[in-house]
Order: C-alpha cells, then structure tokens, then sequence
C-alpha cells in the first residue's frame, strides 16, 4: 500500500555552505509518496493526489516534512548519565562514563539501555545514529537488535580500550581485534545495520590495538571507523606525551592505519594546519558535537572555515556528554557556537547538517538524508508552530526560512508530530 505525505516539504539538491539556502526547496503545498520503505515521488500535492488517488493520505497541514534526522555521533550506554554536572573530558569519563559503561556486560541492562535511548531519538525525530558502544560484545548486540526491531538504519561498534581505564572495562589488543572482526561478521550488512570499529581515542588504546584495528579496517574497508579527536587542549597535550614520535594528535591514527575515507573523527576542535589538510586530503569525516563542546567546554568548532576548506562535516549530540537528544537544540547549538565565532549560519546550513550532512559523512548520502525518488523513506514532521512562543514568533515571519528558525532555535520532542522509519509511521505526537 502506498502512503501520501502531505505538508511543506524540504528537500536538497546540494550543499547549502556551498551553493548557498537555494540549494534547499521548500514545496510550501507539497506531497511525499512512499511505499515499500522507499519514495517514489516528490512534487505539488495537487499533482500527486490526482495521480495516485488509491494512496493513503496522512496530511499535515502547514507542518515541515523533513529528511529523518542523522545523528553522527553518540554513545547509547551514556543514556542514563545524560546531563551530569560539574566535569571537563577526562574527569566525565572517569566520575561518569567509565562506571556507567562497566555495567554494560548485562544484557539486559544493555537492551534496557539501547531500547531508551533509541525511543528518545525517534521521538525527537532522529531516523538514523552512529553509536559507540562499550567493550561488551553484549552491548553491540543489544543495539543492533533494538535498532532492528525498529527498522532503523544505524552504525556502531564496540568501544575498544587496553590501557588508561579501569580494569572492569579493558579488553586486549588480540580481544578488540576478535571480538570486533566477529561482531562485524555476524550485523554487517543486515537489514539497515552498520558495523563501526570503534577504538574509544589515541590515549585508552596502546599502540599495539591501534595497531590490530587498523589491521582489521584494512582487511574490511568496506566498513567505517570511529574515534575522539582534538576535543580539549588537555587531551592533546596527553597524547603528545603518550606518542611523543607522532607530529600531532592525527599522525597517531595515521601511523596505526586509523585515517581514511571512511573515518569518522568526532569533535575535531584543535586541529592543527597540517591535521586539517590531511584529513580533507583523504576525504575523511569530522563530525561536530556543539552542545557536547559547550557543556564540558571544550571550545569552538571551526564549522565556516573548516567548510571553506572542503570538509565533509556531520552533526551530532554526543549523548551523553552532550546534553539533549534533540537534533534541534544541537542545531540551536552549532548555530550559538558559530555565532560566537562571529558567524551566523543559515537555517538552510543548520538543517542540512542534521540531515543530508550527517548522512554523508557515515557514508550513507545516496540512501538516507534527502527527501528524493529511490531514497529510503525516513521522514520527520515538525510543526512550526509547537509552543506558544514559537507559534507567535513565526507568525511573524517574512519566509519560510524565518518561520523554521524559531523551531531551531526552541523547539525540542513537542515538535515532532511524526517521525517515519523505513516507510512506517514508528513515532506520532
């Protein structure tokens, strides 16, 4: 059966940052046809009413109907810890992230975990995420299987760590590349699912596992990679002392095999010159976390420059360092950060980081991320009017443009009055 999506449709035709907000179209009386998880037909809603009159209709007014949202970069197990107070990179890790993660080889306190943090992602409208999970294969497999059961197409791996972490939450350079590889093999590929090797940062891996995982990418380049880098000025300076023949904080992934195309390299803050030219040079990712960055102040990101550059850049709310599940607020954020690097984003950039963005640097920009024919058929709905401070700002505005800022800029879940995954209706207001 086919479904008609009625509402303001948004959709891209390429790079904002590069062609400027006309490469985005809004079909102000628009329509989205879909069937089989996939869409079929973009245009007037007129039009594809009269052509297609057997379609179930779902219509949604004046409300957006956007690409799902794409989360780059997360961590599912840090869920319960969201929003805890009072600690830079290092001290989170250790106070919060690392007791929380030694919980994850349960099972069922990781499938309790995934299934949570998942749900809260639909509601707020995110169809897709890469996650970093912990060294418990049990927690890769809690995540895929959750993921699954939702039909999401999703990435993540198994955190790998070997020195500099508490004893409970160690694995072994042999262990992260055996465990990984098989973890690869057995969700890889299936259904709407990813396999991410995931070694945490430089300063919890020895050199000899950055070493056995960059063996295993080399053996599986079909496959992304993941990691921390250049986040804060203290942990560059731990990693100078840790591989004090490396140049930079980079050249220690580069010298173990961890730097290509299919890299994605979270925070990417304090890059140096040569760090910047290498990572564009091979095509890698950097995905930016601002309300992460804000909330454990680890600095501004470089998000005009670094796109000036030619830098495949992604958006994402680093949960739980980053303190909403909200695509929205890490929009709001990373136009505030970009604000007081004394540069205002457009809503049109705020909105295709979050969507076609994000989804191009996980190597997923010809499934996921645009609203065009043949592209799976992950939707979100956002009413532009969800408060009554929103409602009343946008009342005033002059375009379109004007009246979605306000929701960047304030709304949250009440927002979203559906979210569609894989061609199903899985989360409405």
């Amino acid at each position: 059966m086919r479904d008609l999506l009625i509402g303001q449709v948004l959709s891209f035709d390429d790079d904002p940052f590069l062609e400027g907000p006309s490469a985005a179209r809004i079909e102000a009386e628009g329509a989205v046809l879909i069937e089989d998880g996939r869409i079929l037909a973009v245009g007037p809603a007129a039009s594809l009413r009269a052509a297609h009159p057997e379609a179930r209709r779902h219509d949604y007014g004046k409300a957006l109907i956007s690409p799902g949202f794409v989360d780059a970069h997360a961590h599912y197990p840090q869920t319960g810890i969201i929003a805890g107070w009072g600690k830079r990179l290092i001290d989170w890790l250790n106070t919060y992230t690392f007791p929380e993660e030694s919980r994850f080889g349960d099972p069922e306190h990781a499938r309790r975990a995934a299934e949570t943090c998942l749900d809260l992602m639909l509601a707020h409208g995110t169809t897709s995420v890469c996650s970093f999970c912990t060294i418990h294969p049990e927690s890769v497999d809690a995540f895929f299987t959750a993921a699954q059961a939702r039909g999401m197409r999703v990435m993540a791996g198994k955190t790998c760590m070997d020195r500099n972490a508490p004893d409970s939450l160690r694995d072994s350079a042999q262990s992260a590349y055996d465990q990984s590889k098989a973890l690869l093999e057995r969700w890889h590929g299936v259904d709407r699912l990813g396999y991410v090797i995931t070694p945490r940062f430089a300063p919890t891996s020895t050199p000899d596992q950055l070493a056995a995982l960059g063996a295993l990418w080399a053996e599986h380049p079909e496959v992304a990679m993941q990691t921390h880098l250049s986040e804060q000025k203290e942990e560059i300076r731990w990693v100078a002392e840790l591989f004090p023949e490396a140049r930079d904080y980079l050249d220690v992934y580069e010298r173990f095999g961890l730097l290509g195309a299919r890299g994605l390299y979270g925070h990417a803050i304090h890059l140096e010159p040569r760090e910047r030219d290498r990572l564009r040079d091979v095509g890698a990712a950097l995905v930016h976390c601002p309300t992460s960055n804000a909330f454990i102040g680890s600095g501004l990101f470089d998000m005009v420059g670094l796109k000036a550059e030619g830098q495949r850049i992604g958006l994402a709310t680093d949960i739980g360092g980053g303190s909403s599940f909200s695509m929205l607020r890490t929009m709001a954020a990373a136009y505030e950060i970009a604000q007081l690097r004394g540069e205002a984003l457009h809503p049109a950039q705020l909105w295709w980081l979050a969507t076609a963005g994000s989804a191009g640097a996980l190597g997923l920009g010809d499934r996921i991320g645009r609203i065009a024919p043949g592209y799976e058929a992950d939707l979100t709905v956002v009413d532009l009017a969800s408060t009554q401070a929103i409602a009343q700002r946008a009342a005033r505005a002059g375009d379109l443009w004007e009246a979605l800022f306000p929701t960047i800029m304030m709304g949250d879940d009440r927002a979203i009055l559906a979210t569609w995954v894989n061609g199903k209706p899985i989360h409405r207001a």
